[in-house]
């Protein structure tokens, strides 16, 4: 006998399609409000920059040049500035990264009797800070004042980081590896090269945006504590240019006039924006799929 396989549709009420279609819209009405600004920003950057001034650039580009971008990057300030947000970003995201694993094993480990005080000090630095003027102070005195571990010490380990990554060490690892690698006669350095992270990769794979993301966007800890501006990282280059003329001559040519370096300059912010935007944005996408992987954490196991 011959079976049907009858699909099995369900019947939509009005109100059912009623929400998919304000769903619908209200996603479309969202897709438009996040994507005009960075395509207008794009469009700026490689128009003409008197279409930019006379504000006659709506979306798409017109009367397209690369001016802007060979003005970027003959900047020095503006190179150096890239150069150091590189470095910054990856010494000090090593530095968070390494810290946060080494500090949230053991605080992860049910027999380590230390645990409960320490998370509790932890908490309290999310709750209290001693404010600007006395970690200043703290940083001077350690002569730390123009170098770069003052943008990485002070905020070497993110509490809220590290009670993600203490979670995820409870959650995701099962006590029975733990004892089997113990019965095995491996000590704590080994089970966390060998067994933790190992485990661990789309965690560590957050933490790395995180820290990451931080530090590349982070320029008050700059302002405060660097003195030489070929030091500084490119976010505060970025709103030196945006509040003063003068870096816009510094990255002029020797023959242009006043009209064309200010002209110039207002298409160099939109580049500067986008340049500055690039790296994060080619970062997300790699690490996207663990996000998915650690909100997965706890969830029901079929």
């Amino acid at each position: 006998m011959k079976t049907e396989n009858k699909k099995k549709t369900i019947r939509q009420t009005k109100g059912d399609i009623a929400f998919d279609i304000f769903n619908y819209a209200f996603l479309s009405l969202l897709l438009v409000i996040i994507l005009y600004p960075l395509i207008y920003v794009v469009s700026c950057s490689i128009s003409d920059p008197l279409l930019v001034v006379q504000s006659k650039i709506i979306l798409f580009p017109k009367q397209i040049t690369g001016i802007a971008y060979e003005r970027v990057f003959r900047n020095e300030l503006i190179m150096s500035g890239y150069a150091n947000s590189i470095k910054y970003t990856l010494i000090g995201t090593v530095v968070n990264v390494t810290l946060t694993i080494i500090t949230a094993y053991p605080l992860a480990q049910r027999d380590f009797k230390a645990r409960t005080p320490i998370t509790m000090l932890f908490t309290f630095t999310m709750l209290f800070s001693g404010g600007l003027v006395p970690t200043f102070l703290t940083v001077q005195k350690l002569g730390l004042v123009n170098k770069i571990g003052a943008l990485i010490l002070p905020g070497a380990i993110s509490a809220w980081n590290l009670f993600i990554m203490k979670n995820y060490f409870q959650t995701s690892i099962p006590d029975g590896l733990y004892e089997a690698a113990r019965i095995d006669g491996a000590d704590h350095v080994t089970i966390l090269v060998k067994l933790v992270l190992p485990l661990s990769v789309p965690i560590i794979a957050v933490m790395v945006l995180y820290y990451g993301v931080s530090h590349w966007n982070s320029y008050f800890d700059a302002l405060i504590y660097l003195r030489d501006r070929y030091r500084y990282p490119l976010q505060l280059v970025m709103r030196s240019f945006f509040t003063s003329a003068d870096y816009a001559e510094q990255g002029s040519s020797g023959g242009d006039d006043a009209t064309m370096v200010l002209l110039v300059g207002e298409t160099m912010k939109y580049a500067l924006i986008v340049v500055a935007s690039l790296p994060m944005l080619c970062l997300y996408p790699m690490i996207q799929r663990y996000f998915v992987k650690c909100v997965m954490i706890g969830a029901i196991k079929g």
